[in-house]
């Protein structure tokens, strides 16, 4: 269970909508690339309409502080079964990093649990979406404006205190500070479009979700799980 977990859900209705040109896209997907199972028609890159209004007032003021600017989208709308794949995929990629090769036991409930930080589990109660799976959740970066990606002092998906937004605040080398100010403008220019940040990821920002409405302290959640619109006409 996360903090936002007892949230209630009212959903608005509005349809999932493919992101414009106008947001650039980090490509090949990386999740597709993976194998995850989307769905001859599943697109990662489409999220709930008025969402996508959000994202494209963030870069609109992203580009007036910095015209050689823009953002750049890693992932977006993710089905439930392509978020459990990606959970087992993380805990299977960090047991092999730390050389854990039994599926139980200590070390291995510590994988679970430091995977279970960044991804959320693949719950298919609808009182508990994964942020991704409702379209209301996005992982972005800042890039410049031919696409390519900037230096941010970690990757996204990357398990650990990296990944934490305030992870190099206060850091004295230049090269740390410029990462802290580029994560500072992301968060910026998000949050003056109404988003909310995931508590443990730079990348990471929900409009209209459990999380978002957590973050913002309303009520209810307008978003519920998403329904690919390309997989029931």
């Amino acid at each position: 269970m996360r903090p936002w977990s007892s949230i209630p859900i009212e959903d608005c209705g509005e349809p999932l909508q493919a992101l414009p040109p106008a947001l650039l896209r980090m490509e090949p997907h990386p999740y597709m690339a993976l194998g995850a199972p989307y769905g001859t028609s599943g697109n990662p890159f489409q999220l709930r309409l008025g969402v996508v209004q959000h994202l494209l007032d963030a870069q609109q003021q992203l580009v007036e502080h910095d015209p050689r600017l823009r953002l750049s989208i890693f992932d977006a709308w993710r089905p439930i079964a392509v978020q459990a794949f990606m959970v087992d995929h993380s805990i299977a990629e960090l047991c092999r990093e730390r050389g854990v090769e039994a599926r139980s036991g200590h070390a291995f409930d510590q994988v679970v649990a430091d995977v279970g930080r960044f991804w959320a589990a693949p719950s298919r109660d609808p009182a508990t979406p994964p942020p991704h799976s409702t379209g209301a959740a996005v992982d972005l970066t800042l890039s410049s404006s031919d696409g390519t990606p900037l230096a941010m002092g970690g990757e996204i998906d990357a398990i650990g205190a990296v990944s934490e937004p305030q992870h190099y605040a206060g850091r004295e080398d230049s090269e740390a500070r410029c990462w802290h100010q580029r994560r500072q403008l992301l968060a910026e220019v998000m949050g003056a479009a109404g988003f909310a940040q995931h508590p443990n990821e730079w990348w990471h920002f929900s409009f209209g979700d459990q999380l978002w409405a957590w973050r913002k302290g309303a009520a209810v959640a307008v978003y519920a799980e998403a329904v690919n619109s390309a997989l029931t006409s």
